[in-house]
Order: structure tokens, then C-alpha cells, then sequence
């Protein structure tokens, strides 16, 4: 019922509906407690001495002698303020004083006192008409028993006006909770209309630098740095994503224009009648399938650098074997350099696919930078990868950038490439939890060095024994 209250509300019900509880509790066992201890003032006004009968101070000579005695108080306004005494025999009959008004109906505990199995007792009783009566009776020497009673009305009048007294102050109670659980529910959950107000606005206006007060060290406070951060990060991931596009739509522009250009040198010459050249097309035709090249090895980039993180196979790499793959594939890219490769078993959890992009956008790098008939030496020792060329390097201003989308060095601008393979490297190996980084080598070329966490020895397969 109350998942259609607002949260507000509920708090409000809830809190009403607790103090409710409580108030209902303290007001039975009031009751309760003020009714026990009207009880026990009655039966002590009945079995105090010169309540009533022969042994109590009543003035008669027998216990019997009750039936034959006019009942106490002439006047009947004060009667009802005196006990009644009744005789009881063992065989359960009964006897009152003359004149007495009421005659009490005889239980069974009266009669067992009256043949003396038990002791003086109390009970609640009622009178031949149905009144009831609180009833004391005690044995009597005279070997019969003596029952001294009083109107329950006395207990029953007083505990009827404390309930409604308890009722009365339950409702105001509840009510008064009732009001205090929309003053404390509206003053608590303030912060939280302010986090719901932030939020409405961003997802009407995507103003991802909207941001909420942060004070204090409450539950609310920590809910509005979480909420800071995360539109922080969203902001800063707009962001980047735009600035993949631009630099993305920078770097196709010069590729398609360059290929439009051709294209259409092409079609003009068939449509005006004047064919281009056998060696000049042969030439077009190679500049074509170029910069499709060139077209298809950017898009596959991008999309690589674009793949969500989820969809990784993560799992354990033999990164020795990842490395062997890696040196295979970039040999036919470079004829003439040598690739000296030496590694040593290693074994990491990752993405096998990525780490071997990673190695051969490194390998093409060092291959491409190489001059003729140079090497390319990879060291792989203990989780420590080196990769180092003899090319002319990279300069020192330069290197806080080489990890950087679509960016390229002044001197490689002419090559082909996209300026995306250090950046797919890069994202590559952190994914793994390792790092990477670019230097001189000794002796002129470019180190990369990368380090990446993980174990000599494959991990022991776990086996599950079944019954």
C-alpha cells in the first residue's frame, strides 16, 4: 500500500504508525498495572481485620450467628459502601445476614475453604442478580466459611474512565507523531530534493557541469559527491568522445579528399574523351588502393580504440606466446630489418587480442622507424617488455604526447599511419593493470618499455570433485 505514497509520505506513516505502537503498549500496560493495583487495595480493604464478620471486629457472638442478625447500616445509603457476609457450609449451602440485599452465588473454592482443603482466598464473584463482586473467604473456626465481598464497580468505574483517558491522549499522540513525521521527513529529505531537482535539470538540459553542495559527512553528503563524480566522469567522457570525433573526422578528411581528387581525375578523363595515360592511371590506380588502405586501417583503429572495455575476454595470457605472434606478423612489414626477439615464459591475466594489437602497433613503430637493414631488438624478461629500434628517436619535448590519439611527430607526418597505434597500446597494456612508456635507447633509436603484473608459471587449474 505504501509503495504508491510518496517517500515523504511513507516516512510520515511509518513514524505515526511507530509511535502508535509505543503509545498503544504504555497504554495497556498502564491498565493493566493502575487495574492490578486497584485490586489489591480492594482485596486489602477485605481481609483487614474489622472488615466484616464474627473474627473480623463485627460484633457477633458465631460465625452462624450472621443468619440470624439484621444486616449492618439501617440506612440503605450507606449500605452499598459496607461488605456483604455470607456463611458458607460444607455442604454448600449458604446463608446472609437478614435483610441483606444481595446474596453471593457460591463457588467452589468457598465450599473446599468451608471443608477446610484450602485457605483463605480471593475471587471475582457475582451476586444472584449478576452484579459483580470481588470476594474474600476465609475458614471460620466454627467450622464453616466466611465470604466478605465488595461491587467490582468500584475497580471497574475507575479503570473505564482511565481508558478513555488513554485513548484520548493515544489519538493526540499519534496525531502529534503523525504531524512531526511530515516536519522531520520534509527538513530530512531536503538534500535529497536537491539531488532530485539536479538531476531533473540534467536530464532536461545535459548540463553534465551542474554539480550539488557537498557539505557535511552525512548520508546525503556522501550521496552528493557520488553524484558529483559521476557526472564529473560522464562530462569528462562526453568529452573525450567528442574530441575522438574531431580528431577522427580530421584525420579521414585528408585520406577521402586525396581519394575524391583522383577519383574524379579519373572520371573526367573518361567523360571528356581523353584518356589518361597507360602509366599515369597504373599510378592513379595505385594511389587509390593507397589511401583505401590507409581509409581501412584508420576505421579499423578507431573502432579498436572504440571497443568497450565489457567487451574483453579477459583471462590468463601467455604473454611469451603473445609476443612470438606479435614479431610473426610485423617480419613481412619489414623485409629488410632484422627483429631479434628473446623472451622468457610469462603469464598475466588480460586480453590476448589486445595485448597482441598492442605488440605488433609497437613492432610496426619500431620497423617503420628503422633504416634499411637495421634491427629491431625485443627483450622480454620476468614480465618487462623492451622494444628498441635504430631510428633517428623522438625528441625529448615530444615524448609527453606520443600516447596521445592521432597524434604524430613532425618527421613522420609523411609515413603512412594513423596515430592511433601508441594510443591502442597504451590503453592496451593498462587494462592489464601495467604500464608503458617510451625513451631514448642507448645509443640512438626509441625504447618502449612496458611492465605488466603477473606470474613465471601458469596458475594451477582448479578441479571440482562431485560425489
Amino acid at each position: 500500500m505504501t509503495r504508491h505514497l510518496s517517500l515523504r509520505a511513507r516516512l510520515a506513516v511509518l513514524t505515526s504508525f511507530a509511535v502508535a505502537v509505543a503509545v498503544a503498549a504504555c497504554a495497556v500496560g498502564c491498565w493493566f498495572v493502575v487495574r492490578g493495583r486497584l485490586i489489591d487495595q480492594l482485596d486489602q480493604s477485605l481481609s483487614r481485620p474489622g472488615a466484616g464478620g464474627p473474627s473480623g471486629g463485627g460484633g457477633f457472638g458465631g460465625a452462624r450467628d450472621i443468619c440470624d442478625k439484621p444486616s449492618q447500616g439501617g440506612d440503605d445509603r450507606f449500605r452499598q459502601f459496607l461488605p456483604t457476609l455470607q456463611v458458607v457450609e460444607p455442604d454448600g449451602s449458604s446463608c446472609s445476614a437478614q435483610g441483606a440485599t444481595q446474596t453471593l452465588k457460591v463457588a467452589p473454592s468457598d465450599i473446599q475453604v468451608a471443608q477446610g482443603v484450602r485457605g483463605a482466598t480471593f475471587r471475582d464473584g457475582e451476586t444472584t442478580d449478576g452484579t459483580p463482586m470481588r470476594v474474600f473467604t476465609r475458614p471460620d473456626p466454627a467450622g464453616v466459611a466466611v465470604s466478605t465481598a465488595r461491587p467490582l464497580t468500584q475497580v471497574t468505574d475507575s479503570l473505564n474512565s482511565l481508558a478513555l483517558l488513554l485513548v484520548a491522549v493515544a489519538a493526540v499522540g499519534v496525531l502529534g507523531a503523525a504531524v512531526a513525521g511530515l516536519l522531520i521527513a520534509r527538513a530530512g529529505l531536503k538534500p535529497v530534493d536537491r539531488l532530485t531537482d539536479a538531476v531533473e535539470h540534467i536530464a532536461r538540459t545535459e548540463d553534465l557541469a551542474t554539480t550539488i553542495p557537498e557539505g557535511g559527512k552525512d548520508e546525503i553528503a556522501r550521496l552528493s559527491r557520488s553524484f558529483n563524480s559521476m557526472t564529473r566522469a560522464l562530462a569528462g567522457s562526453r568529452d573525450r568522445q567528442q574530441q575522438l570525433i574531431v580528431d577522427a573526422g580530421h584525420e579521414l578528411r585528408t585520406p577521402l579528399t586525396s581519394l575524391r581528387t583522383n577519383v574524379d581525375l579519373m572520371l573526367r578523363s573518361e567523360t571528356t574523351g581523353r584518356p589518361l595515360p597507360p602509366g599515369d592511371k597504373a599510378r592513379l590506380l595505385v594511389n587509390v588502393k593507397a589511401q583505401l588502405v590507409e581509409l581501412s586501417s584508420l576505421v579499423g583503429d578507431l573502432l579498436d580504440l572504440s571497443r568497450a572495455e565489457a567487451a574483453s575476454s579477459l583471462g590468463e595470457v601467455a604473454l611469451h606466446e603473445v609476443v612470438d605472434n606479435a614479431v610473426r606478423r610485423a617480419r613481412p612489414r619489414g623485409p629488410s630489418i632484422r627483429i631479434d626477439a628473446e623472451v622468457s615464459p610469462w603469464y598475466v591475466r588480460g586480453d590476448a587480442a589486445s595485448l597482441e594489437r598492442a605488440f605488433v602497433n609497437l613492432l610496426d613503430n619500431a620497423v617503420k622507424f628503422s633504416p634499411p637493414g637495421g634491427t629491431v631488438t625485443v627483450r622480454l624478461d620476468e614480465g618487462e617488455l623492451t622494444v628498441t629500434d635504430e631510428g633517428p628517436g623522438i625528441p625529448a619535448e615530444d615524448l609527453r604526447y606520443v600516447f596521445d590519439r592521432f597524434w604524430r611527430s613532425p618527421s613522420a607526418r609523411g609515413l603512412p599511419g594513423s596515430g592511433l597505434g601508441l594510443a591502442i597500446a597504451a590503453r592496451a597494456v593498462r587494462e592489464t593493470g601495467g604500464e608503458i612508456r617510451l625513451g631514448a635507447a642507448e645509443g640512438g633509436g626509441t625504447s618502449a618499455w612496458l611492465r605488466l603484473p603477473g606470474t613465471p608459471a601458469p596458475a594451477e587449474p582448479t578441479f571440482l570433485m562431485g560425489g
